[in-house]
């Protein structure tokens, strides 16, 4: 496929998919239990309709929590390709490093020590918790670079070994905690960890997109060093790459995109994983391009599976992250036995 021809294909796919999220998120907007007409949900998003039940069912639970899912998807989505791009293994996923888990088991002692559940935090508790929760993210990934270096370069392989076995550790400490918890907070906290935007806040939005801001245009702008990244070891000293700090450098802004997630959706399996491998079959092998559209396919994701549980099973609500891990599994298997037929 020629450079041209791939860009047109990239463009075309981008705005598919943008059109897609779009529509979903509309049909997320106007459909629950309380339905809305396609007139009411324009007037009350234009604030024709000053109408208080439309305003509040919009603007206060519908809307920030499909901003939440559309951006905790994209950035899980990102997350993944950039995880399986400095593994080199297609099988990698922001939560087998650990750093979700690590990042749960910060949040989960906040929630341990306050003693509050979390539709009771407000904007102040908020920007601790994320503080907390950058905290786990760091420790994990001092953990990785630690225990993942051999005669002191960073080993892919050894990398997914490592937080696979943080990841348990981790997981096993958040259970710990949770089990010294009050039954309301316990409760609370299980929610949240199954992977859940239902308590989704503007303050919540506020507090993750700054570093949404910051970190997605650095990823995409460092996207052809991902491509670098593929070749041999011997090939990037050749080229005068310093793959040690591009490595560091791309886990640390990955760290900072799972851990903004995780805070404000808890643990969502498997976006980070399916994700990219959809839009390698999209766009193909070239991170410029990848990158990008594994954070349209991971939006689109996020904001159908919660839409998917609000609404399939009403009255009763399934969290996001067990609506894609009931996707996610079976697709998981297939990518098992593609990859060991390919070998």
């Amino acid at each position: 496929m020629s450079k041209s021809s791939a860009r047109r294909r990239f463009i075309m796919t981008l705005v598919l998919g943008i059109v897609l999220s779009v529509v979903t998120m509309y049909m997320s907007l106007s459909s629950g239990l309380f339905n809305l007409t396609h007139s009411e949900v324009i007037q009350t998003l234009l604030k024709i309709d000053q109408h208080s039940d439309h305003y509040l069912v919009i603007y206060e639970f519908r809307l920030p929590r499909i901003v939440i899912g559309a951006l905790v998807g994209c950035a899980l989505g990102i997350a993944g390709a950039v995880l399986q791009g400095i593994t080199k293994n297609h099988l990698a996923d922001p939560g087998i490093l650990g750093i979700q888990a690590a990042v749960g088991v910060a949040v989960v002692t906040y929630m341990f020590i306050i003693s509050g559940n979390i539709e009771q935090i407000d904007g102040i508790s908020i920007i601790s918790m994320s503080l907390w929760g950058w905290v786990g993210g760091l420790l994990a990934t001092l953990l990785l670079f630690l225990f993942a270096r051999n005669r002191g370069t960073l080993d892919p392989k050894r990398l997914i070994l490592v937080g696979i076995a943080l990841n348990a550790g981790f997981g096993a400490l958040t259970l710990f905690i949770s089990l010294k918890m009050n039954p309301q907070d316990f409760e609370m906290a299980t929610v949240w960890l199954s992977g859940s935007i239902y308590s989704a806040s503007w303050q919540q939005v506020y507090s993750m997109i700054p570093w949404f801001i910051i970190i997605v245009p650095l990823l995409i702008w460092k996207a052809p060093i991902l491509n670098v990244l593929q070749l041999g070891e011997v090939s990037m000293t050749g080229i005068g790459l310093n793959k040690n700090r591009s490595r560091l450098f791309l886990v640390l802004c990955t760290v900072g995109l799972i851990s903004a997630s995780v805070i404000v959706s808890g643990s969502i399996s498997f976006v980070g994983l399916i994700a990219p491998h959809i839009s390698r079959r999209l766009v193909g092998i070239h991170y410029q391009y990848t990158l990008p559209i594994s954070g349209v396919v991971g939006m689109l994701l996020v904001v159908l599976g919660d839409w998917i549980g609000r609404t399939i099973f009403a009255p009763a609500e399934l969290a996001v992250g067990i609506v894609i891990s009931i996707i996610g599994v079976p697709y998981f298997i297939y990518l098992l036995i593609r990859s060991k037929k390919t070998n």
